[in-house]
């Protein structure tokens, strides 16, 4: 079967190791089932991946991709659940959690095999392109946001850097559930597109706010950190569930964050159930995924290509036919 996959690691220049070609067809296992992929979307995590993080070298070939949505065995639409081994469900029960591809083959292909526990319904208002951008980044961004910023409707948020996966989906989200939102961006064009999804307002990173906000949705990292503390109100919340500009910032901010009383909540994907909730918010609200581009398989390198120089505003889709 045709798939985009890391054929080897590149620490410094990750694209080097993005290989598309024929690879064997999953192997049947106790407890899985095959899905057959109707498309599959682009995360962060794939570009780490073949830098090597979380996937070592002897787990290689690997094929990319953490999230799908397609058709079961049976035939019904579904939805995939990415994050394998938390429960035991189809996996030895001691088995630590990982991400789809650490250690098991991806998305980026015609068909895949999962545990049966990992599979859900796809909601029939859903295309199988707006269900495949929500288990990781729109996942990600509804449980910082509902679960772990402790925020509710009438409170306020900061979002960095509009224009990522998790950004974009945050601020979609957010503006649906009733939260006055905030965000930041390098690009004028990005603060523009932020707004039409539903920000109050936009920044430059850096710049002041009009008041400080409740929480702070970080996934920049480094470059913004100093700012999102700052921005917080005495008691705010900052959640970080990435650092794409690095994990060490100039100014920590600690004596900001004890005298103020602020929390640091760290922030890793989402339970089935809350991806469950997801795909139901977004069925009975008309929510949809930001979707910047949608490419077949078989130009996968673009669309690597184009999340690698951050030129996107949403997410990239990869059908499989």
């Amino acid at each position: 079967m045709f798939a985009a996959y890391a054929a080897r690691i590149d620490r410094d220049q990750p694209l080097n190791g993005l290989e598309l070609g024929e690879r064997p067809e999953p192997e049947a296992r106790p407890g899985w089932t095959t899905v057959t992929v109707k498309a599959a979307s682009l995360n962060h995590h794939d570009l780490w991946s073949l830098r090597g993080v979380g996937l070592p070298e002897e787990k290689l070939p690997m094929i990319l991709g953490c999230d799908a949505a397609g058709i079961d065995e049976d035939g019904n639409e579904v939805v995939l659940h990415s994050v394998i081994g938390q429960s035991g469900h189809g996996v030895g029960p001691d088995e630590p959690r990982s991400i789809l591809t650490e250690h098991y083959q991806g998305t980026f292909a015609e068909r895949v095999t999962v545990p049966r526990w990992n599979v859900l319904p796809k909601p029939k208002e859903l295309s199988f392109e707006e269900a495949a951008c929500l288990p990781t980044a729109w996942l990600t961004a509804y449980r910082m946001i509902f679960t772990n910023a402790g925020v509710r409707p009438g409170d306020s948020i900061l979002v960095q850097g509009a224009g990522g996966g998790v950004a974009t989906a945050a601020i979609a989200l957010g503006k649906a559930a009733g939260l006055r939102v905030y965000a930041t961006s390098r690009d004028e064009a990005k603060r523009k597109r932020a707004l039409e999804l539903g920000a109050a307002e936009v920044f430059e990173p850096g710049a002041r706010l009009p008041k400080r906000v409740d929480a702070v949705i970080e996934t920049v990292g480094a470059a913004t950190w100093s700012h999102s503390v700052k921005s917080l109100r005495p008691g705010g919340t900052v959640v970080i569930s990435g650092a794409t500009s690095g994990d060490r910032p100039s100014h920590a901010e600690l004596t900001r964050i004890f005298f103020l009383e602020l929390k640091v909540v760290g922030s890793t994907m989402g339970s089935k159930d809350e991806l469950e909730d997801l795909l139901s918010f977004c069925a009975e609200t008309g929510l949809r995924p930001v979707i910047d581009e949608v490419l077949p398989l078989d130009r996968a390198r673009e669309g690597f290509e184009k999340m690698a120089s951050g030129e996107l505003f949403g997410k990239i889709v990869l059908k499989t036919s």
